[in-house]
């Protein structure tokens, strides 16, 4: 089946040609995997990097805490650290390139100053600085026991599945060759019959399957050192986060004040606007034609019911007065009567969040329902509201054909960019056709 997607990010199928072969398993393919061989080629060349990082890094923190007594120590000892940071990028760019682990960069240098003085004292008070040289350090034994592990199982499964192709390679002594597996010169076993030869290779088969898994867990610790020791520290990204956080929040409530402004400008206003021209042209007929008068009078009293009902609807769109007075309970049903959809609705909170936690989650829950309504194509829908230690957590779920992305539409999107900006998290299950279950996860307090 091929898939198009429509504006709000939902799938559409359609068929499509072709079908797929049967293919062979994970556990056969491994060994011959660009994976496998990526990451092989990242253990072996990770113990001669990590010589000379190691090495670098006991001269430099060695030399420098010697020196400090003659203060030419600490120029000594920002410039090892300022080499560890390029040792750190080094790494970055080979994880990036053979384990596919992309790792972001730490934060830059803050040198306030022009001089050589301002640049050490920048590196010196850099943590990325004293991550990188902790990740030299811990980096030598690690690499070498992965190169010992990884190249033993490789260099092993190989040779001995390859066996029986190079075991004649080896002298005859008294009618015998190959390997020799035990014994001296005068009584010695060799692996030179059929028999033996096939299970040596059945062995290395084994091996030769093995290394794949082996290797991937060697590199995943790897991996994690890259993440932990090299990457931003957890400060940093908190801040990243809370500025692209600010950011989405006020390009949101622009978005909300356009809205808002439009709709008034093309709704409300332009009816009140002629609500006013045509009680002003049956002020005029008052007295010449009362029943014309009247007539006009009764069309602008409809005028004004519609336009009540306008900006009722638009006020509650921004933040219904039954969320204000009673609460989430209320307002998600009153969101889910209107829905074109049956929908039940579950609470089972023990109090009220924060007020601005409160409007989001109905926002979210509004902006969800008219998602079914306009898209699901289901027959029924189930909005689930709880709470979870100090997190509200919020479940909407539909029987509908499925296939939403928030990668693929504005709509999704936009909702997982306003719960991030307040620590929130939005996760979408919709696999084609269906069940969707999209959860939102709020701080129960803002």
């Amino acid at each position: 089946m091929a898939t198009e997607y429509d504006g709000q990010g939902y799938r559409v199928p359609r068929a499509s040609g072709g079908g797929r072969g049967h293919r062979v398993p994970a556990g056969l393919r491994a060994p011959f995997e660009g994976r496998t061989w990526r990451e092989f080629g990242y253990v072996l060349l990770s113990l001669p990097i990590a010589i000379v990082m190691f090495v670098w890094a006991v001269t430099a923190v060695s030399l420098g805490a010697g020196l400090l007594v003659t203060f030419v120590g600490i120029p000594v000892l920002a410039l090892g650290l300022a080499g560890c940071r390029g040792f750190g990028a080094l790494e970055r760019a080979r994880a990036r390139g053979l384990l596919r682990v992309d790792v972001a960069e730490p934060e830059p240098l803050t040198v306030r100053g022009p001089g050589a003085l301002a640049w050490i004292g920048a590196v010196l008070k850099s943590g990325s600085s004293w991550r990188n040289l902790l990740f030299a350090l811990l980096r030598f034994p690690w690499a070498v026991f992965s190169f010992a592990v990884g190249v033993s199982f490789w260099t092993y499964g190989w040779a001995l599945l390859t066996y029986p192709l190079w075991f004649w390679v080896f002298p005859m002594y008294a009618g015998q060759g190959g390997i020799q597996l035990y014994g001296d010169e005068h009584h010695s076993v060799y692996l030179d019959n059929p028999f033996e030869i096939t299970v040596t290779s059945l062995i290395g088969l084994v091996f030769t399957l093995v290394t794949p898994w082996i290797l991937r867990g060697l590199t995943t610790v790897d991996g994690l050192l890259v993440r932990g020791l090299l990457g931003p520290s957890r400060l940093s990204q908190r801040v990243e986060r809370l500025e692209s956080g600010r950011g989405a929040v006020v390009d949101t409530a622009a978005a909300d004040l356009r809205r808002i402004e439009r709709d008034l400008h093309d709704g409300a206003q332009a009816r009140l606007v002629s609500l006013a021209m045509d009680l002003g042209l049956a002020k005029e007929k008052l007295r010449e034609d009362p029943e014309a008068a009247a007539r006009m009078v009764d069309e602008a009293h409809g005028e004004v019911k519609t336009a009540l009902r306008e900006l009722r609807d638009l006020a509650r769109g921004i933040h219904p007065a039954v969320l204000t007075d009673r609460g989430l309970d209320p307002a998600l049903s009153s969101v889910a009567a209107r829905c074109t959809v049956p929908v039940t609705v579950t609470t089972d909170l023990p109090g009220r969040p924060a007020a601005a936690i409160e409007g989001i989650a109905y926002y979210t829950a509004s902006e969800l329902l008219q998602n079914i309504s306009k898209h699901s194509r289901a027959h029924h829908a189930t909005v689930d509201l709880w709470r979870t230690d100090d997190r509200l957590m919020l479940l909407v779920t539909d029987d509908g054909v499925g296939g939403a992305d928030p990668a693929k539409g504005s709509g999704l999107a936009g909702l997982s960019a306003r719960l991030g900006a307040v620590d929130g998290l939005l996760v979408v299950d919709s696999p084609p056709g269906g069940p969707t279950r999209i959860t939102a996860e709020l701080p129960w307090r803002a």
